[in-house]
């Protein structure tokens, strides 16, 4: 999955050391990315590429995390007319850009560039927010209210009946391949709750032996998945939820019409039951 990029580390504890000339900086203007494509892969600028565009680079910044010894910042406000080799690009590159986790710290660093833009002001009283200096949070100076990273828990849900698996397809999106099941958390209700009322209201159908999987954060849509297998409990009829899908169909393992790709946990589980290991 794309988060899975060892030997390399990932280290997101909130360290706001001042950046260096060679320390990465990140810039984004709604869903794009400042980069450029070598016969590497995937390479953004440093702060020295960008400090002809902005005098002020080294005040102005947010620190983001690292990987490795390296450091990434958001950046923001630079000349970019005066750009050159870099380029802005749309940041559904990252679901299958090389390297790995160069893919994986730019949709990361995507995800914090939009709380950061929707959080500028103070949801209680409009004030602008401060940086706390010691943990990733907003505060208010006038009011106190604090606010932390938007992270949104979903389920993703393998419905499965002895040698088959349920698949479907979203109702009125771009991503037009077969995907599982999947529905955000609700308030009030544990996951496993979420799981049995997904499945009713998307397909009509009861489940049971409702098992835990794997997570994987989906900085995509600020969420954090969390895998299940289960069993169905009864009739196999499907009652389609139209709004919701466009499509759900039962497919026996030798069938099933997806093949491997990197990035998402639907496509593991999918192909962990197409293989056998489910």
């Amino acid at each position: 999955m794309i988060q899975d990029i060892a030997p390399h580390e990932y280290r997101n504890e909130y360290r706001p050391l001042p950046p260096e000339k060679d320390s990465i900086a990140l810039y984004y203007e709604d869903h794009t990315v400042l980069m450029k494509k070598t016969a590497e892969g995937i390479e953004y600028p440093t702060f020295a590429d960008l400090e002809h565009l902005n005098e002020e680079i080294y005040e102005d910044y947010t620190y983001l995390f690292s990987i490795d010894n390296e450091r990434y910042y958001l950046v923001e406000e630079i000349n970019r007319e005066r750009l050159s080799p870099f380029t802005m690009e749309n940041t559904e590159l990252f679901r299958a850009g090389e390297p790995q986790y160069r893919a994986f710290a730019g949709i990361t660093g995507y995800q914090l560039y939009t709380w950061y833009k929707n959080h500028r002001y103070c949801g209680h009283c409009g004030t602008m927010m401060k940086k706390d200096t010691k943990e990733r949070m907003l505060y208010c100076e006038e009011c106190h209210n604090m606010e932390y990273p938007k992270i949104c828990p979903a389920t993703i849900i393998g419905v499965t009946d002895g040698n088959r698996i349920l698949m479907s397809k979203y109702a009125g999106r771009t991503y037009k391949k077969y995907a599982l099941l999947a529905g955000f958390v609700e308030i009030g209700e544990t996951v496993e709750e979420t799981v049995k009322r997904e499945v009713m209201e998307e397909v009509g159908l009861k489940v049971k032996n409702i098992r835990y999987y794997k997570s994987q954060p989906w900085s995509f849509s600020d969420t954090l998945l969390m895998g299940f297998y289960c069993d169905l409990d009864g009739e196999d009829s499907i009652t389609l939820d139209e709004e919701e899908l466009a499509l759900a169909e039962w497919f026996e393992r030798e069938d099933i019409p997806v093949e491997p790709s990197r990035d998402s946990l639907t496509n593991e589980m999918i192909m962990k039951f197409k293989n056998g290991e489910v």
